[in-house]
């Protein structure tokens, strides 16, 4: 799916990476593929001619973010010669929220059909698989349930997101990064 991300509203979100990345997308002419934003935004690209469109610092301003918001907590380590900052969850709760969830949708509130599946999850489920964390999320499942929840979550993925995208009902964002992230 390359489809093109289109601008529907500039309006300031609040948060700070998103609403660079909404100044980002609103001053590139012409339109670029989810692909390519995940590219720029990531700073796996190299492009020269793109290189204005790169957040800078991404991974320490998300972990900033969520030190702030008491999510994760900053501790330094050190490894070998070198002192590394990292940032352990402090807050196991939302973490379990999260992990609950992603379970739930998957073995309770199941519906067999993507297009029917609450956004947020089906986002959560997507990010999760493209972060290659679903096995630590199901892993406290029994033996059966996580069999079950690992075929569910196989089957969704290995959907044609064009097809599903084409659909419409408000996922297409979802399946395009999904998209992007199986290339």
């Amino acid at each position: 799916v390359s489809l093109q991300v289109l601008l529907k509203s500039d309006a300031p979100t609040g948060d700070v990476l998103l609403d660079e990345t909404l100044r980002h997308i609103k001053a590139t002419e012409p339109a670029e593929t989810v692909q390519t934003w995940i590219e720029l935004l990531t700073g796996e690209t190299w492009n020269p001619f793109k290189l204005q469109y790169q957040l800078r610092n991404v991974r320490e301003r998300l972990a900033k973010a969520l030190v702030e918001k008491g999510i994760l907590t900053t501790e330094k380590q050190n490894f070998l010669l070198f002192d590394m900052t990292t940032h352990p969850v402090s807050n196991a709760s939302e973490k379990q929220r999260l992990v609950r969830r992603l379970q739930e949708s998957l073995l309770e509130r199941w519906v067999n059909d993507p297009q029917r599946m609450e956004r947020r999850t089906l986002a959560l489920l997507v990010l999760a698989h493209s972060s290659d964390v679903l096995e630590n999320v199901f892993g406290s499942l029994a033996d059966e349930q996580y069999d079950v929840a690992m075929n569910r979550t196989k089957d969704l993925l290995d959907m044609d997101p064009e097809v599903e995208a084409a659909k419409g009902r408000g996922a297409e964002m979802i399946w395009a990064v999904l998209a992007a992230f199986n290339k």
